[in-house]
């Protein structure tokens, strides 16, 4: 006679896949890649890699930019990698760096504070790294570092904003309306010591206030791109957690959100971000505000574009700064110049456009 044999238990069904997203799976693990997000990074870093070909190849002697871009890496005729490592690619490396740190900081600032204008532009953030630039041109005999200087003048007006602004969650109407008042005593103060200083010292403080990648200290520039090798894996990772802070504080915090850690956290990052980049080229306005505002609408609103908002940043400021020393050849435009001509009819409509959100 035969036993009756046990019934076989019933296979795990697959649990469904979120729209928009691809299942990866990794042996016993498996992983949600968000599609639209993906190909939006991918689409902007080509479009980076694109305009720093351009960069390196238009000039007063013009090159292939694919020869040019063999040439960064060594390869090519002795005349084609002498003019670009030697001329052209230290300062497509600023503006690279530059533009990646203001992309990060914008983005950060804007996903905290909940309001699209909120950058280091607007909040103070800027104004106060070029302050204490300035102040370490103009205000000694002998030039303290630019890069601490600024990254100092920027935690100071990162933390009168933050205290003065009762935070910037969802108080992020108030923050802003406190950066923007903070912003504009620091450059006053730059304009008093600009107006006091001895006229050498004053042209050498100038690249601080307007804005420009010719000529920038390559310390700065190594010391931007160590900060960055930090700051994008963090704020990376600090995105992930605030796309939570969306929801009220009290949802946050159920969610396992330790909230104000996370909001200094993101401030922190934000401020040597932004510190770092003023320290480079001065206050390039503008980036921090249009390469968020185009990441999103590339890879959706529902993730926190970190590193999509870094490589539009950088191919923003090496565009910039490429149409100012081209179009009026040889007379040089800074590119601070140029994005503020270009950033404020943009900044303009998004005033009229933007409207403020009530949060019980």
């Amino acid at each position: 006679m035969k036993t009756p044999t046990a019934p076989a238990a019933p296979r795990p069904t697959a649990l469904p896949v979120p729209p928009g997203t691809r299942l990866l799976a990794l042996g016993s693990r498996s992983v949600l890649i968000p599609v639209r997000p993906l190909l939006g990074c991918t689409a902007l870093l080509a479009v980076a890699v694109a305009v720093t070909a351009v960069f390196l190849a238009v000039g007063e002697t013009n090159l292939n930019p694919v020869d040019a871009l063999r040439a960064a890496f060594g390869s090519g005729t002795p005349r084609d990698v002498l003019l670009v490592e030697r001329l052209r690619l230290p300062r497509a490396e600023a503006g690279l760096a530059v533009g990646a740190a203001l992309g990060i900081a914008g983005c950060l600032m804007q996903t905290l504070a909940q309001n699209r204008l909120a950058t280091p532009d607007t909040v103070g953030f800027n104004d106060g790294a070029t302050a204490f630039a300035v102040a370490s041109v103009t205000g000694t005999a002998t030039q303290l570092l630019p890069s601490a200087a600024a990254l100092t003048g920027a935690a100071t007006a990162a933390a009168l904003a933050f205290a003065l602004g009762g935070g910037a969650g969802r108080n992020g109407y108030r923050f802003l309306v406190v950066g923007l008042g903070i912003g504009a005593v620091f450059g006053a103060v730059t304009n008093l010591m600009l107006s006091r200083a001895a006229i050498d010292s004053a042209n050498a403080a100038y690249a601080w206030t307007v804005g420009t990648l010719n000529g920038r200290d390559t310390d700065a520039v190594a010391t931007l791109q160590i900060g960055l090798l930090v700051c994008l894996p963090a704020g990376m990772l600090l995105g992930r957690r605030l796309s939570l802070l969306r929801f009220s504080d009290a949802v946050a915090t159920g969610l396992g959100v330790r909230v104000r850690g996370l909001r200094i956290a993101v401030l922190i990052v934000a401020v040597v971000c932004a510190g770092l980049a003023v320290a480079v080229a001065g206050p390039l306005g503008m980036i921090a505000l249009a390469a968020p505002e185009a990441a999103r609408r590339i890879a959706g609103p529902r993730s926190v574009p970190v590193l999509t908002s870094a490589a539009a940043g950088a191919a923003f400021t090496l565009l910039a700064d490429l149409i100012g020393r081209t179009v009026l050849s040889p007379l040089e435009v800074p590119a601070g110049l140029v994005t503020a001509v270009v950033g404020g009819p943009y900044l303009l409509w998004l005033l009229l456009t933007t409207r403020p959100r009530r949060t019980a």
